[in-house]
């Protein structure tokens, strides 16, 4: 069914016909190498970030963690995103799924939650980039200078954005690159300096475990690796590459944060309160000088600008997803004519990421990381309840195990992800509840939108017969 309706439209293209339509010019689609690094940059980004695990529990226990938390968290998601991005192969990702599985009001509160969630973690990218320019010019630290130069690199970066998705996915592979170098050579550096009974170190004495933090670290630096789904209709061949995609990013992702942190606390012996996010810039000093620090500092610079860009080019195309199955209007999945990008997705994102960008968000970024919780929770149940109601699906890449340990596999994370809800604050929970309580409202509010007719939504046909196996039916 999806080849004829390509054949239809290629034959709408080269016939001059009175159909109301005027298709867009062919969109470049991303092909494995910039994939990988936009997955990259959904979740890491460097190991910039990793420090307060060590800070928290100490240098075993923060090597141990960074060894074994991919395996209980980054793996199993990364293994759903495969099999569910395959399946249902457009632009909407996680949305589509939920909806899939249990109807149109759960896919409306899981785009609540993770759209939330994703704009508001976006808005952390700009004001780093700041928070490291103002060390050259100090005139940045606060004031007007410092509301412009976030209002000014946030319109620059989403500019970019709306400039197309394959330039996009280059500049990630370039910033990747330039980003990371800093650290492979500190630690061929490190390598003569490294005494390895200091990775056996339990910390400090005297100095309490900080186990909320730890966790957190880990959570932080190890997750969103389902977001890159919402890109999945503009990409190359998606049922071949996002597998081999996702599993090459979760090794690269992997390495890089252990190799600098293997390195770094085997060369370095300092205070384990001075482990805080930007020691090692510090530590590359220690290592090898000064002018290394500074490369450090300028590939935290390029890493955020990388994650921004990364993170808004998945909440907007959700949000053109969101339009395409009917459960946004058809305004919001319109697409620029000069660079077929959809600028109302990149618009909203961006307003919401400057109006956030003002604010001191401590409560609200752990309030964005509880919402994100409940989508993974809904995610994962969406996961193993298409198991069962839908066997028949074809899965052109399909997780190889029997539901009951698949139902090991997502149970694991899920506690994890129940224990970083319970340590929430009160703010955290009132603030996650009423923007719950909001995305409920507007699910009823198109509902009724769509009732009374006040705005166009796209009518899709059923197609659940496109996905499951010819012997079936």
């Amino acid at each position: 069914m999806g080849e004829e309706h390509d054949n239809s439209t290629a034959t709408t293209t080269t016939s001059s016909t009175s159909i109301n339509y005027t298709p867009n010019k062919p969109t470049k689609k991303i092909t494995l190498i910039p994939l990988i690094f936009l997955i990259y940059f959904e979740v890491a980004g460097g190991p910039y970030g990793e420090e307060p695990a060590v800070q928290a529990a100490g240098p075993l226990f923060a090597l141990l963690g960074f060894l074994i938390f991919p395996f209980i968290w980054s793996i199993p998601e990364a293994l759903v995103t495969a099999e569910l991005t395959t399946v249902f192969p457009g632009n909407g990702g996680f949305v589509i799924w939920a909806e899939k599985a249990f109807g149109p009001f759960a896919g409306s509160l899981m785009g609540t939650w993770k759209f939330l969630s994703g704009v508001i973690n976006i808005a952390a990218f700009p004001a780093l980039c700041i928070d490291y320019v103002k060390k050259v010019f100090p005139v940045f630290e606060s004031g007007w200078p410092r509301s412009v130069a976030i209002l000014a690199s946030t319109l620059s970066l989403s500019f970019l954005n709306y400039t197309g998705l394959s330039i996009v996915g280059y500049v990630a592979v370039v910033l990747a690159i330039v980003s990371l170098s800093p650290f492979v050579l500190m630690s061929l550096i490190a390598i003569p300096k490294i005494n390895p009974h200091r990775w056996i170190s339990l910390g400090q004495k005297g100095v309490k475990k900080d186990w909320n933090l730890f966790f957190n670290t880990l959570f932080w630096n190890l997750n969103f690796w389902d977001n890159v789904s919402t890109l999945a209709g503009e990409v190359d061949k998606p049922k071949k590459t996002f597998p081999l995609a996702l599993l090459s990013a979760v090794v690269f992702t992997c390495v890089s944060y252990l190799i600098p942190l293997f390195a770094v606390t085997g060369a370095v012996s300092v205070d384990q309160t001075d482990w805080e996010t930007g020691f090692h810039a510090q530590a590359a000093e220690i290592i090898a000088g000064k002018w290394l620090k500074i490369w450090v500092e300028i590939g935290a610079v390029l890493s955020a600008i990388g994650l921004f860009e990364a993170q808004l080019s998945s909440s907007a195309y959700q949000i053109l997803g969101m339009a395409d199955i009917g459960m946004l209007p058809k305004f919001c999945g319109v697409k620029s004519k000069w660079f077929d990008t959809p600028w109302f997705g990149i618009l909203i994102s961006t307003l919401i990421t400057i109006g956030v960008s003002y604010m001191t968000f401590t409560d609200i970024i752990s309030s964005a990381n509880f919402l994100y919780s409940l989508g993974m929770l809904l995610e994962f149940a969406s996961f193993l309840w298409l198991r069962l109601k839908k066997p028949m699906l074809v899965r052109p890449y399909k997780v190889p195990m029997n539901f009951p340990l698949l139902v090991v596999m997502c149970l694991v994370p899920s506690g994890f992800l129940i224990y970083i809800m319970a340590i929430a604050t009160k703010t955290v929970f009132l603030v996650s509840g009423i923007m719950t309580i909001g995305g409920i409202g507007f699910f009823f509010f198109i509902k009724l939108c769509r009732m009374k007719n006040w705005v166009k939504f796209e009518i899709k046909e059923p197609d659940d017969e496109d996905y499951f196996e010819g012997d079936v039916l």
